[in-house]
């Protein structure tokens, strides 16, 4: 499911943009100020930005171009500005498309889907498929080596990521602490096999809700772990 972020300051225009484009299928946030619009954009997967071009904290020309420094998503620039040097100065900096307000909503999803098949195609002639796992919220893409839980990415170390991806990638699958320090560090169990437990306790802090009550590597007391779908 592709994640889109409307930066609007008008919420009941943002809340009506975010209805239309869940209905057709998308995930959507919104962000009502230009700072914190920008620090979401910047901390967080999406596949799209719709932004605004007048908000308070930083207008859209700064959040586009410091978006343009590191990311290269589609952004769909808006606004109730109908002046060309508007539009020419949008488009200069980044943006993808600029739309005057107002507009209408299914024309809003309608270029959304025309720039995001776009820009897949763009992609996909530059670059092969990344090898992703997605499981209730967890992304684990094993060509970049990189792991996002709900749309934020957590940093992993070498090892804590390849045992979170072979647990992910066997789901249901009971393993003893044995088996997986045989599988991760390739060494057999007469090695200290309480690095298991370590790095678990550490996956566990960066991927569930509440480390104290696992909702994804689950306790197998007596026998070992599993990774629960």
């Amino acid at each position: 499911m592709s994640r889109i972020l409307i930066i609007e300051d008008e919420e009941a225009i943002a809340d009506l943009e975010k209805d239309y484009l869940e209905l057709s299928g998308f995930e959507v946030k919104i962000s009502n100020k230009g700072d914190e619009g920008l620090q979401t954009a910047m901390s967080q997967e999406f596949d799209l930005i719709v932004l605004d071009l007048m908000l308070p904290g930083m207008d859209g020309f700064e959040i586009c171009k410091r978006i343009r420094e590191e990311k290269n998503i589609p952004i769909i620039m808006v606004s109730a500005k109908k002046d060309d040097i508007d539009k020419i100065r949008g488009l200069g900096l980044g943006a993808d498309d600029y739309m005057t307000k107002p507009f209408s909503p299914s024309e809003l999803v309608a270029r959304v889907k025309a720039h995001l098949a776009r820009y897949d195609r763009l992609v996909g002639s530059n670059q092969k498929n990344n090898d992703i796992i997605e499981i209730r919220g967890i992304r684990i893409d094993k060509t970049a080596r990189r792991v996002m839980v709900d749309g934020v990415e957590k940093a992993f170390t070498g090892k804590e990521f390849d045992l979170l991806t072979f647990l992910a990638e066997h789901p249901n699958h009971v393993y003893t602490k044995e088996e997986l320090f045989r599988e991760i560090w390739d060494m057999d169990s007469i090695g200290d096999i309480a690095t298991v437990t370590v790095h678990i306790k550490k996956i566990r802090e960066k991927i569930e809700y509440d480390s104290a009550k696992p909702q994804y590597i689950e306790t197998i007391w007596g026998v070992g772990y599993r990774f629960k779908v």
